[in-house]
């Protein structure tokens, strides 16, 4: 994979610890993990990974503040209930580095393009066979992976060995996912400028504001990149001059306009530890399940109350926007979106069009659909999403690239964190969840205690069985399982990593908050 690199250097040994990433996930790993001075290969000149690469200038986070911050480092005006700009997301980032004392940890310009594992099976049965081999022993002690890393884009190569290799590198940025188009039907044939929306990030504002002024521009999907791309698009086309973008929708999906339904804070109906209850979860008893079954219609009535206020509150009906599936299995599967406040103004403006097609594919003036309609196009913008997958298969060797969605789809990771059959080698951040950040940090304790050898795991067959049980859970939740979520059942998540850390799962501190109020970072700052 890396011979048109010159000849590489020697291997640097004596090294216990390689974090691939320097991201959210990336610094949390980090920080757990201090005492035994990994090394943090980055291949930007920055920490932040998404926040610094694949933002727009209106980028802001889509939770409050607190529901966004590290056990140990809230944000210092974590009250403010306006959300954060991407650039102040960043600086909180930038701090909390610098209060830990990570950024030495950090080779920056340092992009791993390939690993090798030192003791490495020959067939895939090898390893499904003796996976409980491999974590039933300690963790350090002798080298398990050879890491080549690129530095400053150079042609030369360092190589260097560890014991344990932790991927932070995400799901997110880098390799753009790409549409696929009949032959003679690609951009190829398109005569204006064709880009993903990772291209986009990185113009500056008057870059982006030329690119996109004065031209009819067709903003390809509906996810949040998508619509907050639109809304800028519409706002550089203000004026007599200016032209209307046309969002391309395959799927529409539920947006919300902020954190209340009828007047009720959105928590109560999903983040909370009685609102979950009502959802399945993989350790659920039979009498468990015997209550959801029962609890089906009330399960069900909350999706429709939410769905009602959204239909009245957005003009989704009148745009042909409204989804066909209920809003459950949007949140199931982290796809819930806050609209910015101006989308629907700029479409009742006309300067945002909707055009719903299952197909679509290029024409030399722009876009045509499957029912025979074409619409003109000077630029053609895909917010279609990232391969997260062929990013871990472009640095990881076989057998084990074939293991990344083996057997069904998605990552099977057992805690969210380690895969039975990749020995020595752990993944944070790939797991999604309402609150990602809280969920890579408590993951990141957990994989600490793992290290360390302070926590034991079960019998592979049984890591096994639970792996299955949760891809059952979010497969029978959300078509949209694939993107691989625990949203529904994220307490009971973090209940079951607190156990395995010898911690109190109830964090609370008296029943009625346990009950009804949101779980946060702040309730996993103590060990209790």
């Amino acid at each position: 994979m890396a011979d048109h690199y010159e000849t590489p250097s020697p291997i640097i040994s004596d090294l216990k610890i390689a974090i691939i990433g320097a991201g959210v996930s990336g610094l949390a790993v980090a920080k757990q993990l201090c005492h035994h001075n990994p090394v943090v290969f980055e291949a930007s000149d920055s920490i932040g990974g998404v926040w610094k690469s694949c933002v727009y200038d209106s980028t802001k986070l889509q939770s409050a503040r607190k529901g966004y911050e590290f056990s140990s480092f809230p944000w210092p005006n974590r009250d403010d209930p306006s959300f954060p700009s991407h650039v102040e997301v960043l600086d909180y980032l930038e701090s909390y580095a610098k209060h830990f004392d990570v950024l030495k940890f950090i080779k920056f310009n340092s992009k791993v393009v390939e690993l090798r594992f030192v003791r490495r099976p020959e067939t895939i049965d090898e390893l499904t066979g003796n996976a409980g081999d491999y974590w039933s022993r300690p963790l350090l002690g002798q080298p398990a992976w050879e890491i080549a890393v690129q530095t400053n884009d150079s042609n030369n190569l360092k190589w260097y060995a560890f014991e344990f290799v932790v991927v932070c590198i995400g799901k997110y940025g880098d390799i753009p996912q790409i549409p696929k188009f009949p032959n003679n039907k690609g951009p190829e044939i398109f005569e204006g400028k064709v880009l993903h929306n990772i291209d986009y990030c990185k113009l500056n504002k008057d870059a982006a504001s030329q690119l996109l002024q004065g031209k009819k521009v067709v903003v390809v999907g509906f996810k949040k990149s998508a619509i907050d791309l639109a809304l800028e698009c519409a706002q550089a086309n203000q004026g007599a001059e200016g032209q209307a973008c046309t969002m391309v929708v395959r799927t529409p999906h539920w947006t919300i306009p902020h954190y209340r339904v009828w007047g009720l804070p959105f928590h109560l109906f999903y983040s909370t530890r009685c609102s979950q209850f009502f959802h399945e979860r993989p350790d659920q008893t039979i009498l468990g399940t015997l209550l959801r079954y029962l609890l089906y219609p009330m399960r069900r009535g909350i999706s429709m109350f939410i769905e009602s206020y959204l239909l009245w509150k957005l003009p989704l009906k009148k745009y042909g926007l409204k989804p066909d599936h209920p809003f459950l299995e949007d949140y199931a599967s982290c796809q819930m979106a806050i609209v910015p406040e101006d989308f629907f103004t700029e479409a009742d403006k006309g300067n945002i069009v909707f055009q719903t097609a299952s197909s679509w594919w290029f024409w030399k003036d722009g876009i045509e659909f499957d029912n025979n309609t074409k619409i003109k196009a000077d630029v053609v913008i895909l917010a279609t999403g990232y391969d997260g997958k062929k990013k871990l298969k472009t640095i990881l060797p076989e057998p084990f690239r074939s293991l990344i969605e083996y057997p069904s789809g998605i990552m099977p990771l057992y805690r969210g964190t380690i895969h039975l059959w990749i020995p020595n080698m752990a993944f944070v951040g790939y797991v999604e969840s309402a609150g990602n950040l809280q969920t890579s940090e408590l993951r990141s304790m957990w994989l600490a205690g793992l290290v360390d050898g302070k926590l034991k795991l079960p019998s592979a067959e049984n890591m096994v069985e639970h792996i299955w049980r949760e891809m059952k859970v979010m497969r029978r939740t959300s078509r949209f399982y694939k993107r691989h979520c625990v949203s529904t059942f994220s307490i009971n998540h973090s209940d079951e990593i607190c156990k395995d850390m010898g911690w109190r799962s109830c964090r609370k501190k008296s029943w009625l908050s346990e009950a009804f109020s949101p779980y946060g970072s702040q309730d996993y700052c103590h060990k209790n």
